[in-house]
Order: structure tokens, then C-alpha cells, then sequence
């Protein structure tokens, strides 16, 4: 029995809209329509906002055409664009039609930005007052149009074009003289985005400026609109998640693991397997070559594993490593060689920490067998020097990979663990048996 089943319409409507929106979320189809058509239209729009999109598509394309364009003439701006810009165009415009003429050009303006830039994110709910007002009368307009504006944390000075001259936050209002002027209290400094910027560019300012909004603005400085905090933070997360699903070696899903269609998560995840699949085939090419060698020397065979599994591992670290380095702004294109020279040192250091790990374990068995054969210590070499080679070329293939990507412009999340394992799985056969020729002549090989 579904958790909806259990709650009546009175339980349901006294739930904050969010703890509405997960009850949803976690039942059927069919319920999930059920409850929402039975919320009043005020809370029903709250909840809306807060449901995934898979749900929203489900819901708005099962209410009555009225319904459906009081909920989306009432959603914010942001919201509303976010929600329609992932639509088939002509369900888009469909419900376009429904809308207020005023709603559906300010909707088509937002639609009209480029995909991923600042402008697609804004919303135009803000209140802005110019330099000559008095505090009473910024409280008052305040009190008349806040309550449908995205926030009232910060105050917007513009000039009688529009123009954006100062950012205040409310709390300077609360506290000054009721007959102080606006321009008593700027100060004439202020953040703003373009735009035209693009979502990273607006995450980097956030974290920057530490802001709960900051205004948008032209080309020609005019105020257009302002991106919220929240928005930024939905836009953090979904990004995320799109690094994490890559980075483990599957494509970003375009929704929650549990309600992606069965065939579109194999279509998913098919696509690397077969990519690494194929890359896995030259291992058992460089095998294939190094036959000779494996032939008069089996016990080479028994640290394979070993030595592939470590430049794997120790490439999965690296490339993790920076590819968040690189989402979150800690580094750039130009710090590639501090990269490149901080993973030399990385590598060479922890391939000698594995390398004398590996060396011991040889010593302790041979003291009591001898599995390894006479010639166990150059065995033990072998391994050591195998390790630091193959350790030392994983971190650099993992840490070079991500900032090469970046600097072809592509994202550098596709640099994913699983591939780089797989890249370096065949290079390290090579060193292995490359170093194994030089340390086993006249010996073993």
C-alpha cells in the first residue's frame, strides 16, 4: 500500500510544501496525480516547484488546461523557464498558450537566452528604488510589491534609465532614520552577473561574494533580473551529480536512478562498458607480445594483477582529484605544470611505498617457500621498480587527462575513473615487462 494511502487530505495539507513534494515523489503515477489535483491552487504551486522534473512532466501534461496555467502562471519566472525549456517545443508551446499574455512574453524573453547562461537562471521578481526616495517610502513599496518578489534580503538602486547604481540590503533600511534618502545609505558598490554568463561563471561569484543573490544585468549595466542563491544551489547540485555519474564511468542521467526508464539507464551505462570493454582488448594484446617473456618467467604472471591494479587505483585518485579541482575553481589551465609537477613526486612517492610493501611480501614468503624460486630477490626488484614506474604514470595520466580535456574544451568529467584505470591497465603491462627485461637478463629472461 502506497505511504499516500495513509494519509488523508487534512494530514497532507498541513505538511510543509516540501515533505508534500517527497510524499509524492515516492508513490505511483497514478497516486501522484491523485494527491496533487486535491491541493489547493497556493500550495499546489509550492509543491510543483519542489518535485522533480520527471514528476512535473507527469502532472502538468494530467491537469486540465486551466489548471495547468494557474500553476505555471504562478510559478516563478526562473522556475517556470527551467521547467518549459525542458519540454518537447510543441508541449512547450502548447502551454504557452494557456499563459497571461504578460507571463508568456516575459517567459519567451527568458527562453529566448542562451541555454546554460545566467539569463535562462534569473528571475525578474525584485524590488528596485531609485536614489531620491526616502526610507519610509522604499518601506512602504516594500510592504505593496515584496510578497511577489524572489526575495526582499537586498534592495536594488536603479536610475530613472534603469540602471543599476547600488545593491542594499534591508537591514540598513530597518535601521535608518525614516526621513534618510537612499543615497545617504549606497555606498555605490556593487556585484552584479551579465547576462550572458554562463552557470559557472554565477556558481564561481557565489562562492566568491558569498551571497544570497546578486542582480543581472545588460549589456548596458540596465537591471533585468536577479539569480537567488537556491537556484544556484539546485544548479550546484545537478552539476555534481552529472560529474559523479561521469567520473564513475556511466553517462549523467537525465533523472532519479529509480524512475530513469529501464532501457535508457542500459543505454546509459552500455555505452562506456563497450568503450572500456574495447580498450581492455589491448591488454590482452600487450600480453600477446611479452608471450617470450612470459613463457620462461610464470612468476612474473603472479604479480600482473598487482602491478596493474596500483597505477589503476592511483590514476582513479588523480583524476578524481582534479576534475573536482577543476569544477570548483581551485584550478586552472595555467596550474597544469604545478600539476604535473606535484604528481611526479606524488607518484614517485607512493610507488615506493607500495613497491617496498610489495618487496616484503616477497622476502616474508620466500623465507618460508620457494614459490618465487633462486632468483626471488630480483623478483622483488623487479616488482619495486615496476611499482614506482607504473604508479608514477598513472598519476600523471590521471591528473594530464581532465586538463587536457579542458583544454579542448570538452568536460573534463569524461576523464573517468574507470578509463583511466583502462588506459593505464595496458601501459603498465608494458613497464612491467619492460623493467622485468632490464633487472631478470642473464637471469630469468
Amino acid at each position: 500500500m502506497d505511504n499516500a494511502q495513509h494519509s488523508s487530505l487534512s494530514e497532507i495539507s498541513s505538511m510543509q510544501a516540501v515533505e508534500i513534494a517527497n510524499l509524492i515523489s515516492k508513490t505511483s503515477s497514478e497516486n501522484q496525480q491523485e494527491i496533487f489535483k486535491q491541493l489547493r491552487p497556493p500550495l499546489a504551486v509550492r509543491v510543483f516547484e519542489y518535485l522533480p522534473r520527471n514528476v512535473q512532466k507527469s502532472i502538468i501534461c494530467s491537469l486540465e488546461p486551466e489548471k495547468a496555467a494557474v500553476i505555471l502562471q504562478e510559478m516563478s519566472p526562473d522556475d517556470r523557464t527551467a521547467f518549459l525549456e525542458e519540454l518537447p517545443k510543441g508541449t512547450t508551446s502548447e502551454l504557452l498558450k494557456l499563459m497571461s499574455e504578460e507571463k508568456r512574453k516575459l517567459t519567451l524573453t527568458l527562453l529566448g537566452y542562451p541555454k546554460n547562461t545566467v539569463g535562462r537562471l534569473m528571475t525578474t521578481d525584485y524590488i528596485a528604488v531609485k536614489l531620491d526616495w526616502t526610507v519610509q517610502q522604499v518601506l512602504d513599496y516594500v510592504r505593496k510589491n515584496g510578497r511577489d518578489s524572489e526575495t526582499i534580503n537586498v534592495i536594488y538602486v536603479i536610475d530613472d534609465h534603469g540602471k543599476l547604481i547600488d545593491d542594499i540590503r534591508i537591514k540598513e533600511f530597518l535601521f535608518a532614520a525614516l526621513d534618510a534618502k537612499v543615497k545617504d545609505l549606497a555606498d555605490y558598490k556593487f556585484v552584479a552577473l551579465s547576462v550572458n554568463d554562463v552557470d559557472d561563471q554565477a556558481i564561481k561569484v557565489f562562492l566568491d561574494y558569498d551571497r544570497v543573490a546578486l542582480p543581472v544585468v545588460d549589456n548596458q549595466g540596465i537591471l533585468i533580473g536577479i539569480v537567488t542563491v537556491d537556484d544556484v544551489l539546485d544548479l550546484m547540485t545537478e552539476q555534481a551529480t552529472e560529474d559523479i555519474q561521469k567520473i564513475g564511468g556511466t553517462a549523467a542521467l537525465e533523472g532519479p536512478y529509480l524512475q530513469t526508464p529501464f532501457l535508457d539507464l542500459i543505454k546509459k551505462r552500455a555505452g562506456w562498458l563497450v568503450l572500456l570493454f574495447i580498450g581492455e582488448m589491448f591488454t590482452a594484446t600487450a600480453l600477446g607480445y611479452f608471450e617470450g617473456e612470459i613463457a620462461k618467467a610464470v612468476v612474473l604472471v603472479l604479480f600482473l594483477p598487482l602491478i596493474i591494479s596500483s597505477g589503476g587505483n592511483s590514476g582513479s585518485q588523480a583524476s578524481t582529484l582534479i576534475i573536482r579541482a577543476l569544477a570548483i575553481g581551485e584550478l586552472t589551465l595555467q596550474d597544469w605544470w604545478k600539476v604535473m609537477r606535484r604528481e611526479v613526486f606524488s607518484g614517485i612517492f607512493l610507488g615506493v611505498i607500495l613497491g617496498v610493501i610489495g618487496m616484503m611480501r616477497i622476502s616474508l614468503w620466500s623465507a618460508f617457500s620457494d614459490i618465487y624460486g633462486p632468483h626471488w630477490l630480483l623478483v622483488a626488484v623487479t616488482v619495486f621498480f615496476a611499482l614506482i614506474g607504473v604508479v608514477l604514470w598513472g598519476s600523471l595520466s590521471g591528473a594530464m587527462l581532465p586538463l587536457i580535456l579542458k583544454k579542448m574544451k570538452l568536460d573534463p568529467a569524461v576523464a573517468s575513473a574507470p578509463l583511466v584505470a583502462t588506459l593505464v591497465d595496458v601501459t603498465g603491462i608494458i613497464i612491467y615487462f619492460i623493467t622485468a627485461s632490464f633487472i631478470l637478463r642473464g637471469t630469468l629472461l
